[in-house]
């Protein structure tokens, strides 16, 4: 297939997958269609065509009456259970609450209900986002001095409360990967694998979500970025992943006390940039339970937006933003060629591309002292005053840039998918983690959007582009990646998939 490399395929899944396996099995494909849903009315290829579509046009087929949601959650049960033992991408998959919630969706609609904006569509989340009733990891500590436990959700996070009320039927949580093996994974065996070939990894932290939309598990996932951890593993998978402005997405985490100013962002994971729209109307917007939303108003309209045309956007390419240079490897080059190639493209959808003179300066070891800082572990005041004039340094020379442009553009991850041995090798260093986030961790430690667009691909694997924004710009930096991504399409599909 277009874009996808010969490579062998990956190892059993020992992940728990609940009920889902005893619900659909594992056997061959003609033996998961007897006696479903799917197979009653005959019609296997029919279903098949939902498989690729946004969630979008899901949605529209089911309130359209073309299709039920039962039988769309049906059919997306059946592709974990068929490719999630080669890519290890979910903790815990609820296949008796999904069908009953697609059940109870369509009993809704019959009796007239209206239907929300994801009505019927299948969502996996990241398990540390929590889902009542589903298994995830509690994460605690930094860096290599990580630790976890698996733990049950009590509760929904406001953005999952927010999905269910939008129509979505929630499937089942997806791996959190960390630092190598990371927290919850007990060897490699079982760490999450990239669909384009499953010998290599899909990334780190929202890596089983990217990898789960990438494969087409599910049309559409939740990520997290606390410093590039939705971008990356999304350019490392192909698809569309955003970092929304702080506090945009609302979240509460009863169990830790810290101040969520640098802690991360909740959003989308998709392969329709419609799809992110439609999903950050849906999540986005203040909550009285988190204070840093209640600064924001009510969120814009992002699916509007989208389809005005780009119109003399001002547009900066930087290869490094003048400081991630020193982080890069040998791969690196190839990579920077192919992102400056489709930043220059933005030009034929209206756009005016200039290059970015841009030095920032680095991001690390400065941000670590700072994330330790506003997680209320004691630090040197010596370090953490250095640490934060480097911050505010920083963060006026983005925002002078940001008044000169409408968005920077740079490569996503500055490399391509490593193999899961070179990957757990490469985290036995904490020096690989600027390296790994070498030019998206700056926007988590200065709180600005970005978004990572899929590309190409580089020796068969993805690559991404990043725009970079002001807070709040949200709305036309998805009017500039729909724009892109309508002109220059990726239409490849993973091996594994």
């Amino acid at each position: 297939m277009t874009g996808s490399p010969d490579e062998p395929a990956g190892t059993t899944n020992g992940f728990d997958r609940r009920s889902a396996m005893a619900v659909v099995g594992v056997a061959t494909t003609g033996a998961l269609l007897a006696g479903s849903a799917i197979a009653l009315d005959g019609s296997p290829q029919r279903m098949a065509d939902y498989t690729w579509m946004s969630a979008g046009q899901i949605r529209d087929s089911i309130v359209g009456g073309k299709v039920s949601a039962a039988e769309i959650t049906d059919h997306f049960l059946r592709r974990i259970a068929r490719l999630d033992p080669q890519l290890h991408a979910f903790r815990d998959v609820d296949a008796d609450g999904a069908r009953a919630q697609a059940r109870a969706l369509d009993a809704a609609r019959a009796d007239g209900t209206a239907p929300g904006p994801l009505f019927g569509v299948p969502v996996a989340i990241k398990e540390h986002i929590k889902v009542k009733g589903l298994k995830g990891v509690f994460a605690d500590g930094h860096g290599l001095q990580q630790t976890g436990a698996t733990v049950i959700g009590e509760e929904d996070a406001i953005c999952v409360e927010r999905l269910r009320a939008a129509g979505a039927v929630i499937v089942g949580t997806t791996v959190m990967p960390g630092m190598g093996i990371g927290v919850g994974m007990p060897d490699l065996t079982n760490h999450p694998r990239n669909p384009w070939n499953p010998a290599r990894v899909p990334g780190s932290s929202s890596a089983g979500s990217a990898a789960a939309v990438a494969s087409a598990m599910v049309p559409l996932a939740l990520g997290s970025d606390g410093g590039g951890s939705t971008r990356l593993p999304s350019a490392l998978c192909g698809v569309i992943g955003i970092h929304p402005t702080a506090g945009r997405v609302p979240d509460v985490d009863y169990n830790k006390q810290y101040f969520r100013l640098l802690t991360g962002s909740f959003g989308p994971i998709a392969r329709d940039i419609h799809d992110v729209a439609i999903t950050m109307k849906a999540i986005a917007g203040p909550d009285g339970r988190d204070m840093l939303s209640t600064h924001h108003g009510p969120p814009p309209e992002y699916l509007t937006a989208i389809e005005r045309p780009v119109v003399d956007m001002r547009l900066g390419w930087t290869p490094d933003f003048g400081f991630a240079g020193q982080f890069f490897s040998d791969e690196t080059p190839a990579i920077i060629a192919l992102a400056h190639q489709a930043a220059l493209r933005m030009s034929e959808v209206g756009a005016r591309v200039e290059s970015s003179d841009i030095r920032a300066e680095s991001f690390w070891p400065h941000v670590t002292t700072t994330l330790a800082f506003y997680d209320l572990q004691d630090q040197p005041a010596d370090a953490v005053r250095a640490a934060l004039k480097v911050r505010q340094r920083n963060w006026a020379l983005f925002d002078a840039e940001l008044e000169k442009y409408d968005f920077l553009l740079s490569p996503t991850a500055a490399f391509t998918a490593l193999t899961v041995e070179q990957w757990n090798q490469s985290w036995k260093s904490l020096s690989f983690a600027p390296r790994y986030t070498a030019t998206t961790f700056m926007f988590n430690w200065l709180m600005l959007p970005a978004i990572s667009v899929p590309i190409g691909f580089h020796h068969g694997m993805p690559v991404g582009l990043q725009i970079v924004g002001k807070p709040d710009s949200e709305p036309r930096m998805l009017q500039l990646a729909r724009a892109f991504m309508e002109r220059f399409p990726q239409p490849a599909r993973p091996r594994v998939s």
